[in-house]
């Protein structure tokens, strides 16, 4: 049993700090040291009640550390190396799996926010089951995972662009090169250059893409996604946006929507030109609907893709990027903005909402930190800082 200090989504109380109880890793469980943890929209959209989950359960999802100890069946990794965690463990044995489309298992418990087995590793000091969501909880010191989440990566690879690996850089990259399988000299736009889509700018630099538009209300994020590659930069909120992104590109082979919006996803067909595609890899909250103009989708040959993480595989594409990027190709240390302790929570939150700044990143087993110049009390102890969310209370009792 090991004794960890997470951040805990608690019933009506929003997220909390707590120290909770880890059981030892059984069968093919690994137990992993923490060292880096992205702080995603995912977990922002599961704090403000967008997405309904069973409460109490630790929050993160983008995770890197050191493997601590492994159960008996365990065969790949080993005490002392460095993964990067995957939020979509696969069973390896279903028609996706065996097809190579490990994004689409269809035996995956890490969407129920368990173990492959159903079960929970943590619990409260009283004994209260508490879930990791996605099958991790990377807001914690510690996590026991599925050995099929835990992808070998070199030691030089610094644990915050592991973790980013682990979601946001897996997602854009593999949404350029393999969603939408981009070709050289084709171009794109990108709406929403968060993490995500600054990932997607790096992709299609890698496929050769030419021109790229980012899209976005910031100019900091604007700045950073021409420095990684973007060709043009224009803003979310020009009234002539779509007339400008059809001017330069004549109507991009590409458009990429990495905010979850329905009012941008919309707008997609109309930036395509013919046989275009519009990529969907923002995540919305659940429930959320939206209008395309049926005549011109048919009629012009234009293509609708839905993007579950980048369409990849993290046995085969974590090890890829961490190369890319220790040769220089993939400059993903640029994609953090800040680190901080399990305290620069709330601020890093802060953040996602005003949608503003890079990637936080928390270092769980940190002194207290902050994410964007404001401190939030301390990592240590128990309940020494809060976030209520935007609709706090709201999930209680429901599994997704």
């Amino acid at each position: 049993m090991t004794v960890t200090n997470a951040a805990v989504l608690v019933p009506g109380q929003g997220l909390r700090s707590r120290v909770l109880r880890l059981a030892d890793p059984r069968d093919d469980q690994v137990l992993v040291r923490i060292e880096a943890s992205g702080v995603c929209h995912s977990d922002l959209h599961v704090l403000d009640g967008d997405w309904p989950v069973e409460e109490p359960i630790v929050l993160g999802h983008e995770g890197a550390g050191v493997v601590e100890a492994v159960g008996p069946a365990v065969r790949d990794v080993r005490p002392g190396d460095h993964v990067v965690l995957s939020w979509f463990a696969p069973c390896r044995r279903c028609e996706a799996c065996a097809a190579g489309r490990a994004w689409l298992c269809s035996n995956t418990k890490a969407v129920s926010n368990t173990l492959p087995d159903g079960s929970t590793p943590l619990s409260d000091e009283d004994g209260t089951p508490v879930l990791p969501f996605l099958g991790l909880g990377t807001f914690s010191e510690y996590a026991v995972v599925p050995e099929t989440a835990a992808i070998v990566v070199p030691d030089e690879v610094p644990f915050p662009v592991g973790a980013l690996i682990g979601c946001a850089v897996t997602t854009g990259v593999g949404a350029a090169v393999h969603t939408a399988g981009v070709r050289p000299g084709e171009s794109a736009v990108v709406i929403g250059c968060g993490g995500v889509g600054q990932a997607v700018v790096l992709g299609l630099g890698l496929a050769g893409a030419q021109p790229v538009v980012a899209v976005d209300l910031s100019d900091r994020r604007l700045g950073l996604a021409r420095e990684l590659g973007a060709t043009h930069t224009l803003r979310g909120d020009d009234p002539a946006l779509a007339e400008k992104v059809l001017e330069i590109t004549g109507g991009a082979h590409h458009a990429f929507e990495a905010i979850g919006r329905a009012a941008t996803i919309e707008a997609l067909p109309g930036l395509l030109r013919a046989g275009g595609n519009a990529v969907l890899v923002g995540m919305t909250a659940l429930g959320t609907r939206v209008s395309f103009d049926p005549f011109d989708l048919a009629d012009q040959g234009k293509n609708i893709l839905g993007c579950n993480y980048g369409s990849s595989v993290p046995a085969v594409d974590f090890p890829r990027l961490a190369s890319l990027y220790l040769s220089g190709r993939l400059p993903l240390d640029r994609l953090v903005g800040a680190e901080a302790g399990l305290a620069g929570l709330p601020a890093a939150f802060a953040d996602l909402r005003a949608g503003t700044g890079l990637r936080t990143v928390v270092r769980p087993g940190a002194p207290a930190g902050t994410s964007a110049g404001t401190s939030a009390g301390t990592s240590a102890g128990t309940d020494t800082w809060t976030d209520t969310g935007a609709n706090a209370g709201t999930n209680e009792g429901v599994r997704s």
